[in-house]
């Protein structure tokens, strides 16, 4: 460790980092307007106070205290927490989170060109509407431009990744600038809200966000850069010590609220829920509703209030039928039970004896086979055209189940429509995993890397399997495992657009067609389930033409944010705890 690093580290556990005071008398060195109070910076979901120039623990807790509702502040420097804390120990609790600085003097350019996205600042309406969404995704808080503190006055900086491709965006970050901030004497700068899309495809999109940020605050003569992550998230933590940060002896104090709850109460069993049975605790514990966790690995939990008991396995709960949950489960009686309701679905045959899967492949031109009782994309082999590959295709099936479903195959987008109540909550159009190329790997390194990005983003819940149905979607768009990807080329390494498998969504909620609405509703009525999720194969879902080819009785409603799944099944369960809407 540098000398310099040292000195600075003692100085803030002695508490005599620079003073309220001193920093006074440097921005009156400086010409500047000197500031009448200490410093707080609103980022726009809340405020960053700067610990260090508060006179006292008490003005700093009392500052802490005056949070506004639906806001998280976070006092950071805090030399001496314990005093702070003694001020207010039922309202303030120290985060454990670490703070971790990088030396501009350590830092080394990257070897290795990202390439499909750029790099720019938020700058109007649709800008911060697409970072909130963003945010909204990975359960961050949205930000409200209009309160953030202007940038001639100190405030932050929003940064956004956009896929050159679609335009969308991919990543955003936000950037201080110390010395603007508060003139601070040792020209330091920080990092903040570091999100990265849950469904992109382009590798290197958060640390490209992080080097961006250390090379503009360094060409503005600044020093370093500091951030604040959780102790346990180790894949960010990977990340930073690989661009040479190292831990910074310092604290961060904040007020207890619901947003950040599980920081001061604790992981407790929940924590251990899966993403789907998760989301649904978190909305049950913001209503006062007890939780009673009964086995996390399989996402079985109790929810009780005012004498109502109602056990759940993620989205399937006591109000689901064992017939309705039958008729979901056997794809056959879910095929009857739709279409004796005059919705659109597949033509389907159980898969015989070569002669009859031949003449099924005839009459239909391509086929899907699944098994009859299956999930999570499993033993499911899509637009096969040839007796070869359904005879393969088959016999991987039966390893899942052994009756196997023949369904005419009906192009399209993949469209999962979530009824809860017998309304639509959500709508998502879901695309099979994808890679872009790079001029540089191969076919297989492609796929493992994009699915340790997505295992990383959905809590292990999504990955790529290398199977038979992988090499057969590469091999037929022309590639071998061993075949290097044109730089920028996107190849579908899966036909079917399951999650599971390391598929994405993209919500359609807001331009929904009203018959592919109602044909949802229609079928929740049909098979007399009040939550599920019905897969349709659609032109578009701003197009009435519709197959539908699957009913899910476990939906994911994690898949779903920000459209309010969790808000709406908790609704159901119990109706006298309906949020504000």
């Amino acid at each position: 460790m540098k000398a310099h690093e040292i000195a600075y580290g003692q100085r803030l556990l002695r508490g005599q980092a620079p003073s309220y005071e001193r920093l006074q008398a440097r921005l009156a060195g400086d010409g500047s307007e000197p500031h009448d109070q200490p410093r707080a910076l609103h980022c726009g979901w809340g405020r960053l106070l700067i610990g260090h120039t508060y006179p006292d623990p008490a003005c700093l807790a009392q500052a802490l205290q005056e949070e506004r509702p639906g806001e998280r502040d976070i006092a950071l420097y805090v030399a001496a927490p314990q005093q702070v804390l003694a001020q207010a120990p039922h309202q303030l609790f120290l985060d454990p989170s670490d703070t971790l600085r990088l030396w501009f003097t350590d830092y080394r350019p990257a070897q290795r060109v990202f390439r499909g996205f750029r790099i720019r600042r938020a700058q109007n309406d649709s800008d911060w509407q697409a970072i909130n969404t963003l945010y909204q995704a990975r359960g961050m808080l949205p930000i409200d431009p209009q309160r953030l503190t202007p940038r001639h006055l100190g405030g932050p900086v929003y940064w956004l990744a956009e896929d050159e491709d679609s335009g969308a965006v991919i990543g955003s970050v936000m950037g201080l600038n110390h010395h603007k901030a508060y003139a601070d004497p040792e020209h330091g700068s920080s990092l903040w809200c570091l999100a990265v899309d849950p469904q992109c495809s382009r590798p290197g999109v958060g640390e490209v966000l992080v080097r961006h940020l250390i090379e503009h605050f360094q060409s503005r003569g600044l020093a370093f850069l500091d951030l604040s992550v959780l102790h346990d998230n180790r894949q960010a933590k990977r990340l930073y010590e690989k661009l040479g940060f190292r831990n910074l002896p310092t604290f961060a104090v904040k007020r207890k609220n619901g947003i950040n709850q599980p920081l001061f109460l604790g992981p407790g069993p929940q924590a251990a829920l899966n993403p789907y049975a998760r989301i649904i605790v978190d909305e049950a514990h913001r209503r006062g509703i007890e939780v009673q966790v009964d086995d996390a690995a399989t996402g079985l939990f109790t929810l009780s209030m005012g004498g109502r008991r109602v056990r759940c396995r993620e989205s399937l709960s006591d109000l689901t039928s064992a017939v309705s949950m039958t008729l979901c489960q056997d794809k056959r009686l879910t095929q009857q039970a739709l279409h004796n309701a005059g919705l659109n679905v597949p033509v389907q045959q159980l898969a015989a004896s070569a002669d009859d899967n031949e003449a099924f492949l005839e009459d239909h031109g391509a086929v899907v086979v699944k098994p009859v009782d299956g999930e999570q994309g499993q033993g499911v082999a899509v637009n096969l055209t040839t007796l070869e590959d359904i005879t393969q295709a088959v016999e991987h099936a039966r390893q899942f189940d052994s009756r196997v479903l023949l369904e005419s195959f009906h192009p399209g987008h993949d469209l999962r429509i979530v009824v809860i109540a017998y309304e639509v909550v959500a709508a998502a159009i879901r695309h099979p995993a994808q890679v872009i190329g790079d001029g540089l790997s191969d076919v297989k390194t492609l796929i493992e890397a994009q699915s340790k990005r997505r295992q990383a983003a959905t809590g292990g819940e999504s990955r790529i399997p290398l199977d038979e149905e992988t090499e057969r979607s590469v091999r037929a768009a022309g590639y071998a495992y061993h075949s290097v990807l044109p730089a920028g080329e996107r190849l579908a390494v899966r036909r079917a657009a399951n999650l599971h498998t390391g598929g994405t969504l993209e919500d359609v909620t807001a331009r929904l067609h009203p018959t592919l609405a109602d044909a949802a509703v229609r079928a929740a009525r049909a098979l007399d389930i009040a939550v599920v999720g019905l897969d349709f194969m659609v032109a578009d879902a701003s197009q009435p033409d519709y197959v539908i080819i699957e009913a899910n009785e476990r939906v994911g409603l994690a898949n779903h944010e920000p459209q309010p799944t969790a808000e709406r099944f908790v609704d159901l369960l119990f109706p006298h705890s309906l949020a504000p809407r």
